[in-house]
């Protein structure tokens, strides 16, 4: 029915979405938490993505520390956007992960850490065989202490990629008053791989180590 389209559209191009939010679960299949805040006051939360976020969400949720963990729809301009509109690459979403986590155990740094590493950030509007607008890299903080730390962060992570001979980083870092809501996704999405354990993966990374 849509076309996918490689460069990022505008507002005004944008499908008009609807009022209401697409159906979706409200309890983690895996860690048998909720979906949806209000969270515990000591937990922090991010959306990260990372190229098709059914892999991505299944690698944050195996980290100790991490409370929950959702997919959704983040970074675009169609309100409450479905599965098939994202993907047309006309809502200008790209596929996210809410992570919620405790920084006492988990912290932001090692966070990041596993997210340069799993993927390669330097594809612009696609991940690997993935092309699309939908897999574009991102970090949407929600803390000043996130959006300064991401940035050290990739700026590191940018000279240890070009000692071996790999390109920009093409990684969007959000501010968190950049006023991007995240809309959950349908609920068949969540912990996708957990009920469909031989489901695609497309995570793959560099093999450029992110050191701290």
């Amino acid at each position: 029915m849509f076309g996918k389209t490689p460069v990022l559209i505008t507002a005004d191009q944008a499908l008009a979405g609807r009022p209401e939010a697409v159906p979706t679960e409200t309890q983690h299949v895996v860690l048998e938490t909720p979906l949806k805040g209000p969270f515990p006051e000591h937990l922090e939360s991010v959306v990260v993505a990372l190229g098709c976020f059914w892999g991505a969400e299944r690698l944050f949720w195996r980290q100790a520390g991490v409370y929950t963990t959702a997919v959704g729809y983040i970074g675009g301009y169609t309100p409450n956007p479905a599965y098939r509109e994202v993907c047309s690459g006309l809502t200008g979403h790209t596929e996210g992960v809410l992570v919620v986590y405790d920084p006492a155990v988990f912290s932001f740094e090692a966070l990041l850490k596993l997210f340069w590493e799993e993927h390669n950030p330097t594809q612009g509007n696609r991940q690997g065989n993935d092309v699309g607008t939908q897999y574009r890299s991102a970090i949407f903080a929600t803390t000043e202490a996130q959006y300064k730390t991401a940035l050290a962060s990739r700026d590191k992570y940018q000279a240890a990629l070009t000692a071996k001979g790999l390109g920009a980083i093409t990684t969007e870092i959000n501010a968190p008053d950049a006023g991007f809501p995240f809309y959950y996704a349908e609920g068949y999405h969540q912990g996708y791989l957990e009920k469909n354990p031989d489901g695609y993966c497309g995570l793959k990374g560099t093999g450029v180590a992110c050191v701290a």
